[in-house]
């Protein structure tokens, strides 16, 4: 059958349909990992994956840096989590703000895949921002200026930033969210994508203190460009159905989580793709 592609109303991203991902031939998974490359989020609506599907699906875009880590309000016992010092609310919370994932860490990770479980009848959509179209669209004069400016990359200081503490200490504890004191890497803000050769932004809420710059300074210039960056075209929110999943290029797309009443259950599965040791390493300060 025809894959059935539908352009999203945003600078990047499209509807893929007509496809169950369950179970993919070769040839499939070759399509789309081209149309992934070319759009940088492919929204698949209806699929309904196992979490061992789902785990498979993500495995034919590269390795996994985390199989799946369940980005709940719910406890196993059923209960809601609600607790101000429950670190699995801090995290949802501080998913808030733009980031892209893994960051923080030695090896940026490459993509994700997303699935969602259970939807709140309002609010908890995930958006999406181009930084591939953001750097494209930036003056000559302000490329110039940040052209061999790197940002050093922690969640514990954008956790902080936010509000919030920790009581994990591990960086295994929570799948991939390193909630140590690892040193954090010192990553380039604008890099070129290893795949399309397109440049790109590395910025977030994980991003701080930039070489040469004065405290102030730095933040404004990391505050201004995530500013830039979500502006029209370049950002997507979806509005999840129960049953959808999409797959997204870490390396080009910052994301958010957006609130919702925590009152109410929100279950989403999230398998991260691990990035190229060559490409997307940064060594710790």
């Amino acid at each position: 059958m025809t894959l059935e592609i539908t352009p999203l109303d945003a600078s990047f991203g499209a509807r893929i349909e007509n496809i169950s991902l369950s179970g993919l031939k070769a040839k499939q998974v070759s399509a789309l990992y081209e149309l992934w490359l070319e759009y940088g989020l492919l929204v698949f609506p209806g699929q309904n994956l196992t979490r061992r599907e789902q785990i498979t699906f993500a495995r034919h875009f590269g390795k996994l840096e985390v199989k799946m880590v369940e980005l709940s309000n719910v406890k196993e016992d059923g209960s809601l989590r609600n607790g101000k010092d429950d670190d699995m609310v801090k995290i949802l919370k501080g998913n808030m703000g733009w980031h892209q994932d893994s960051t923080y860490l030695s090896v940026q990770a490459k993509g994700a895949a997303f699935s969602a479980h259970v939807v709140p009848t309002e609010g908890g959509e995930t958006a999406w921002s181009d930084t591939a179209a953001a750097y494209d669209a930036l003056d000559d004069e302000l490329k110039k200026r940040i052209d061999g400016l790197s940002a050093y990359h922690s969640l514990h200081h954008s956790q902080q930033k936010a509000g919030f503490t920790h009581k994990a200490k591990k960086d295994s504890e929570y799948s991939g969210y390193g909630l140590g004191r690892q040193k954090p890497p010192l990553r380039p803000l604008v890099k070129t994508h290893a795949e399309t050769g397109r440049k790109v932004l590395t910025i977030g809420r994980h991003a701080y203190g930039i070489p040469g710059l004065e405290e102030d300074e730095s933040e404004k210039l990391l505050s201004d460009l995530v500013d830039f960056t979500c502006q029209a075209p370049r950002v997507y929110q979806h509005s999840w159905t129960v049953g959808d999943i999409v797959l997204w290029d870490n390396r080009r797309l910052m994301h958010q989580g957006c609130p919702w009443d925590m009152r109410e259950r929100r279950v989403m599965l999230h398998s991260r793709i691990a990035g190229d040791p060559v490409a997307e390493f940064a060594a710790p300060a």
